[in-house]
């Protein structure tokens, strides 16, 4: 009988890092790579779901720092030459929210979409 508990045990513990593992995974943030490369963001313009919260990744690639900088997401960044940093926006509405790059505002444009 003892066994039988044991097992038991087990399998009702192994059941809840099943359910764990799957809760985790159902609400893990869509990801979304941006690249900085010779002063122009790479897509400039990044389509998301609306209604999700959304994990940008800003990769550097310029030999300069940059600074991803919207007032419409309320997010200020900067990003050092060669590095990856991670900014999480949202959920968002739908919309147009604009970004730029505040050290070469006239070519580091773009914008993320939520549809």
């Amino acid at each position: 009988m003892k066994s039988f508990t044991s097992s038991a045990k087990a399998f009702r513990m192994a059941c809840g890092i099943a359910a764990l593992c799957a809760c985790t995974l159902a609400i893990a943030e869509p990801e979304v790579l941006l690249v900085l490369k010779n002063h122009r963001f790479e897509p400039a313009e990044i389509k998301v779901p609306s209604g999700q919260r959304i994990r940008l990744t800003v990769h550097n690639q310029d030999t300069t720092p940059e600074e991803f900088d919207s007032h419409a997401l309320n997010r200020e960044k900067v990003v050092p030459p060669g590095a990856r940093v991670v900014l999480f926006l949202g959920p968002l509405k739908p919309g147009k929210y604009e970004f730029s790059g505040e050290y070469n505002e006239s070519t580091a444009k773009g914008a993320v979409v939520a549809e």
